[in-house]
């Protein structure tokens, strides 16, 4: 987990470095057009057949070199101390398919942290599950086991950086919280510290950077925790069931059943309508414990960690005409709080892209977040600062391997708060 700086070895990446960086990638993008050939070469090659059919494997992945330009301190779940950042991420793709019933993905990344950071270069197992399907009939359940993302909302699903019409994620998926996952919170005030939230008339925020190591969001992006689900469909119902080792709101360090076991699980699930091929909508849901082991010496003698859960609830719609599309997600949550009460709050976004040509398309996506009250002193007292931000997108594919995506966000608190407001990012995506 994220809770010393210390060892943390920076990567500087100056104007000039970031000037370079992205006229390579155009070198690279021109380069690609030429050769698309290869790459289709290359997409046979990585795929393999036995036993007539019945072992089928095939490899695959994604590379993406990005870069961003942020204000400082760092916004969201990017972790840099500079201006500047170039974050390249290689990802690779296991499929293998062990007769009709029998169906295993894995999924491995080699980058610099799980989220953009400056941190040096790690490789890591992000999912890897068998999925079995003992009938091939929509109706009849399929079980998957393993370390796999949630089934909560409709991001997800399209959340890997060739489908993304954006370069980050949607608010609730990254804007950090006033909680910590280490410590219970022993009193109103610190909830106000750990979230920058003036009180007395005093602003005592530090640095608005060295504690976001601390803080948790209401989902940590894709959430690959390890367990179990069951999903179907019935009609134009589908549901997923899932049994998970740690929480929405847990970081990556915990997805891993090294980490956590399943001695205080989460459940969640989703059940969505699709009356015709334009619309899908859903309702999602979802309960856990959301503070690790370590928190609970700091917890009222009696209780324990599992005692103080998260709680989401969860509605999405998809809509889809011709060459628009539109995604909407709002959450529910509520964090039960030891000796204070519970600390509620509403998040979501609305999202769409459009497609000017097959290979230029333009996104835009409004995000809001809104903390309800606690007590405090007599009075209710908002636990957070509101926020909400604007995301800008365009993208162009220059071939089925090929992806360009340029982003310009803002990010606006109620409160002078010490955080990053603005961000340009682009990203370059070559997939095979």
């Amino acid at each position: 987990m994220r809770f010393s700086t210390a060892s943390r070895r920076h990567v500087r990446v100056g104007r000039r470095t970031f000037a370079a960086a992205m006229a390579a990638l155009f070198v690279m993008a021109a380069g690609s057009v030429l050769r698309a050939g290869f790459l289709e070469d290359a997409e046979e090659k990585l795929s393999f057949s036995a036993f007539e059919g019945r072992l089928r494997l095939k490899l695959s992945g994604t590379l993406d070199l990005e870069a961003y330009g942020v204000d400082k301190p760092a916004p969201a779940l990017i972790y840099t101390d500079d201006n500047f950042l170039f974050n390249p991420r290689l990802t690779l793709y296991l499929d293998a398919q062990l007769t009709p019933a029998f169906y295993l993905f894995v999924q491995a990344r080699a980058d610099r942290g799980f989220d953009p950071s400056d941190n040096g270069a790690q490789v890591r197992l992000d999912e890897y599950a068998l999925r079995i399907a003992p009938l091939q009939q929509e109706a009849f359940p399929r079980i998957q086991i393993g370390k796999f993302a949630t089934a909560v909302g409709n991001w997800v699903r399209r959340h890997d950086s060739w489908d993304n019409p954006f370069i980050n994620a949607p608010l609730p998926y990254e804007n950090l919280l006033s909680l910590w996952d280490s410590v219970a919170p022993p009193s109103v005030e610190t909830i106000f510290f750990w979230g920058h939230v003036p009180f007395d008339g005093v602003k005592k925020f530090g640095d608005g950077y060295s504690d976001k190591i601390y803080r948790i969001p209401l989902i940590w992006g894709p959430s690959y925790a390890s367990g179990l689900s069951i999903a179907g469909a019935i009609d134009k119902f589908d549901y997923v069931f899932e049994i998970k080792n740690a929480s929405l709101a847990s970081r990556p360090e915990s997805w891993d059943l090294t980490r956590n076991n399943f001695d205080h699980p989460t459940f969640s699930g989703r059940v969505g309508f699709k009356p015709n091929i334009m619309w899908d909508v859903g309702v999602s849901g979802s309960i856990g414990p959301y503070l690790q082991p370590e928190a609970s010496s700091t917890l009222p003698i009696g209780d324990s960690i599992g005692d103080f859960k998260q709680i989401v609830l969860g509605q999405d719609v998809t809509f889809a005409w011709r060459y628009f599309e539109l995604w909407a997600e709002v959450f529910e949550a509520r964090f039960e709080l030891p000796d204070i009460g519970n600390a509620d709050l509403l998040s979501y976004y609305v999202e769409a892209k459009y497609k000017i040509t097959p290979q230029l398309f333009v996104a835009g996506r409004w995000n809001q977040q809104l903390y309800g009250d606690l007590p405090f002193r007599g009075k209710p007292a908002r636990w957070g600062n509101d926020a909400w931000r604007v995301d800008a997108a365009i993208g162009y594919r220059f071939s089925a391997y090929l992806q360009l995506k340029l982003q310009g966000s803002y990010t606006h608190h109620d409160e002078d708060v010490q955080e990053g407001e603005r961000l340009i990012a682009a990203q370059l995506t070559l997939r095979f």
